[in-house]
């Protein structure tokens, strides 16, 4: 049975590495779900196990902020707050800053993917419109995007995760992770502005525009619902997803949006990603899997409890299978909430790096390549791979000086 276990568990990681099964429909999801299916139809988890493994707290956090987005999605507020930047009379330079500020704070507070999403096809559509090369600005979402949203444990699916399995203080967490991520957001200013200077202009043939409509009232309703959820989460002790189901729940109370049109915004394949994974992780923990892992590295001279191989570990891992899978993986070797920011910041930062490094990017680019503009794998390299190594060092350099 040990065979058996280890076997699906190399098999999933694997397919997380691959990007799905080659010759198949099959995605990262797919891979996990099968996994999970094989584990409990196999015998290598019992059903109580399984049920036992998933993280329930991680994922009503998970499903409260989902919610929550979908709020500003159905309300137009990415749309109405992305034309309003774009039309600002601002030189290119100067727009570029503002949209990665925007990206960066909304990210951090509505969670990165969603605000990639929903924000790329049109800021791509507003450029063009304006003669402005999208290339630039594109980008500057993706990065900025990924650097924000390390700034919060809300941030992001992984930053989730993190703070709910080791019970890091959100506080504790933010004033560590705020630093690096203002630092790391000039960074991103820097390196664009510098690359893309006398390149900002483009003459191409306007966009057909896609008319949003935008509710003042569902937008200021959730505007008040995330400020008191941020509030809570600072100056109360109460749990988190506590607070953010609640908030969800007042949300979906509406008589605007059915709520079947909120929840189908859910990310779904997310959810059962995490779901899949706890059952896969368990199973392979049960076997000893972890211990023999840990057991071998610390033989060949390479300790995960040192700070900066975990660090390095983190963020090379998340290249190789995607942040969740990473941290998912990672976690039971590492104990304590002086890890979180550690895991936290290394595994997001680490996702600018290659375009498949974070769903964020995927998004971007997907967006860009539907509106006619090719992003390839050395465009977005130029932008990530130094955006990624240096903000990284100031993380690292950053954990090292409060540590």
């Amino acid at each position: 049975m040990t065979a058996f276990v280890t076997i699906v568990f190399i098999a999933v990681y694997l397919g997380m590495l691959l990007g799905g099964i080659p010759g198949l429909r099959v995605d990262r999801t797919g891979v996990a779900l099968l996994g999970a299916i094989l584990l409990l139809a196999g015998g290598g988890i019992g059903e109580k196990q399984a049920l036992e493994s998933v993280d329930i707290p991680t994922i009503g956090l998970l499903f409260g902020l989902m919610v929550v987005s979908a709020q500003f999605q159905l309300g137009g507020f990415y749309g109405w707050i992305t034309r309003r930047v774009v039309a600002a009379d601002l030189s290119p330079p100067a727009l570029l800053a503002l949209v990665i500020g925007l990206a960066g704070l909304l990210s951090a507070a509505l969670t990165n993917d969603v605000v990639c999403l929903v924000m790329a096809p049109l800021l791509l559509r507003l450029c063009v419109g304006r003669q402005l090369n999208p290339v630039p600005y594109l980008l500057a979402l993706a990065c900025s995007a990924n650097v924000g949203s390390a700034a919060t444990l809300i941030g992001n699916p992984q930053n989730i995760l993190i703070g709910e399995a080791l019970n890091v203080s959100f506080n504790g967490y933010l004033l560590t992770a705020l630093p690096p991520v203002v630092m790391g957001s000039a960074v991103i200013w820097l390196t664009i502005a510098g690359l893309y200077r006398g390149k900002w202009r483009r003459d191409a043939e306007p966009l057909p525009d896609v008319e949003e409509s935008f509710d003042r009232w569902q937008t200021l309703k959730g505007l008040i619902v995330v400020i008191l959820l941020l509030a809570a989460f600072v100056a109360t002790p109460w749990p988190r997803e506590i607070v953010a189901l609640v908030a969800a729940g007042v949300l979906l109370l509406s008589r605007t949006f059915h709520s079947r049109k909120m929840t189908g915004l859910i990310d779904w394949h997310l959810i059962m990603l995490f779901i899949c994974l706890f059952i896969v992780n368990e199973a392979f923990q049960m076997t000893g899997g972890m211990d023999w892992v840990v057991n071998k590295t610390e033989a060949a001279g390479v300790s995960l409890e040192q700070p900066a191989t975990l660090f390095v570990a983190t963020a090379v891992l998340s290249n190789l299978v995607s942040n969740v899978p990473a941290v998912m993986l990672l976690l039971p070797l590492s104990q304590g909430q002086d890890v979180g920011a550690l895991l936290a910041l290394s595994s997001t930062l680490a996702g600018n790096l290659i375009i498949v490094g974070s769903v964020a990017n995927i998004v971007v680019v997907e967006a860009a390549r539907q509106g006619g503009v090719r992003i390839d794998v050395w465009t977005h390299a130029r932008v990530g791979v130094p955006v990624t190594l240096v903000t990284l060092i100031i993380a690292a350099g950053w954990l090292w000086l409060v540590g």
